[in-house]
């Protein structure tokens, strides 16, 4: 544990109520707006002094890279995250093409909790299940941050009605976390640029994957000694996982009564 207790209180509280509102605005507002339009979204976040400095201090080397890959011209971009592993993939792809890439992997500098789903408010575990962004946080006391949508119809579901989710998970700056994914400042910059680029480009969903570990049968059976309870959630996960592996395409996953559903 941190000894900023007062600083790692609950993700949420990285980011004041006035500007939680004000970038949640931001962030659906765009969401909402034909593709033309949202290529105005890079430059309403380049109004944000940490925005202009990731620019700056990470972009030219982006784009070289990007344009070596061959996303030069815009790409969509998917996250995956890997708990027991503490890794983060990027993966993109173009337009014009029908699978995604690996592009770049990063280290988690933290964890919370332990393998296994979040399931209430203060049990400190990060979420697992298939998410989005939701909310660009250029202000974040953690530097910079990417909301994800959690909880979702599955969360509350396996939750309950009479106990609270919880909520406010962000892959976020800095190097402390009580369920979200910290990748320190330097990390994020580049991170928040490349989402930035997607979004700007017209992606109005990035997902990200939330794995316990790398979900292979071998680390099934590994896993599965010890996590018993979460065994039949995870082969809920793991057909997603399978299928991303095999196909580098998104799945279509429905979130039906507590469970995800995988075609």
């Amino acid at each position: 544990m941190t000894n900023e207790p007062s600083k790692i209180v609950n993700c949420l509280r990285n980011q004041t109520i006035y500007m939680k509102y004000l970038i949640l605005f931001i962030s659906l507002a765009t969401m909402t707006l034909p593709m033309q339009a949202q290529k105005s979204f890079k430059q309403e976040q380049l109004k944000f002094e940490r925005v202009r400095t990731a620019y700056d201090l990470k972009w030219t080397l982006l784009e070289k890279e990007l344009q070596k890959a061959g996303f030069g011209d815009g790409f969509e971009m998917l996250m995956n995250a890997y708990k027991a592993e503490g890794k983060v993939e990027i993966w993109l792809k173009t337009a014009k093409q029908d699978k995604f890439t690996l592009f770049k992997t990063y280290n988690a500098c933290a964890k919370s909790g332990t393998l296994g789903p979040k399931a209430i408010e203060g049990d400190l575990q990060t979420p697992e299940g298939f998410y989005k962004i939701n909310v660009f946080n250029p202000m974040s006391l953690y530097h910079l941050s990417l909301g994800v949508d959690y909880p979702n119809a599955v969360d509350k579901a396996r939750t309950g009605k009479d106990r609270k989710t919880g909520g406010d998970i962000y892959i976020h700056g800095d190097c402390v976390t009580i369920g979200c994914i910290p990748l320190t400042d330097d990390k994020i910059r580049e991170v928040y640029v490349l989402a930035v680029e997607a979004r700007n480009s017209g992606q109005k969903d990035i997902p990200v994957y939330i794995f316990p570990f790398r979900m292979t049968n071998a680390n099934m059976s590994k896993y599965s000694k010890q996590y018993q309870q979460h065994v039949a959630f995870w082969k809920t996960l793991q057909l997603g996982f399978d299928y991303f592996e095999k196909n580098k395409k998104m799945a279509k996953v429905t979130q039906v009564g507590g469970k995800y559903v995988v075609k």
